[in-house]
């Protein structure tokens, strides 16, 4: 069994969904976001103190992207990996990459710096300068959806499901606001598969099941 560690609306969100869209038996906990801070137990079992972290058997991750590379090829064949034969295969993984690496990291500083940071160290102007770069890396997902509804491959893969959390986050911290046209249609239709409703429902579910409050949003 697949065990998940997550908190929620955490870039562990990337894994669950990807285990939904799988259909894939899994075990999933929660925990108060930062678990580090509020869950120091859990760093028995993942010492960095991160979210997600993913237990197969003898494999334990803590990469939100690749847990999604893993479970797609350990668990597959599945039509939401590309392979090396493929023509969009470099394309598929360059959005692997790019979506922590270039669309969440400057996030998690505007997350910091507007809700995580006691009042007197947080910092607006860090805050927006940050938001500013999420905003203009955003430019590759606009050009990419310009004339498709998915990012690569024609169909939905995994690269959606990462890049598709990096627009939830942003919906979380108020900057959907400032999506470009395409964007904003390429993260409505995301929402409409029922893997995507069914993730949400588990990490709701969850978390009351197991008595773990939601994180609040901007």
């Amino acid at each position: 069994m697949i065990t998940l560690y997550h908190c929620d609306a955490a870039r562990s969100f990337r894994p669950l969904w990807m285990l939904e869209e799988m259909g894939l038996p899994y075990e999933l906990k929660m925990l108060p976001f930062p678990p580090r801070v509020f869950a120091k137990e859990y760093l028995a079992l993942n010492p960095l103190g991160t979210i997600p972290f993913m237990v197969d058997g003898e494999t334990k991750m803590t990469e939100s992207s690749g847990i999604c590379h893993y479970l797609g090829v350990k668990h597959g064949p599945t039509p939401l990996m590309v392979g090396p034969e493929d023509p969009a295969y470099g394309a598929f993984l360059n959005w692997l990459y790019f979506s922590d690496a270039t669309l969440t990291f400057p996030q998690t500083l505007v997350l910091r710096y507007t809700q995580l940071e006691p009042e007197e160290r947080r910092n607006p102007q860090v805050a927006g300068d940050y938001a500013k770069w999420f905003l203009g890396r955003l430019r590759a997902v606009e050009a990419a959806t310009a004339a498709a509804e998915t990012l690569c491959a024609g169909r939905f893969t995994a690269a959606d499901i990462v890049i598709g959390y990096a627009l939830r986050l942003a919906s979380n911290i108020g900057l959907a606001k400032d999506f470009g046209p395409n964007v904003a249609g390429y993260w409505a239709r995301l929402q409409q598969r029922d893997g995507f409703k069914r993730a949400v429902a588990a990490e709701q579910a969850a978390g009351v099941e197991q008595n773990i409050a939601p994180r609040v949003r901007a």
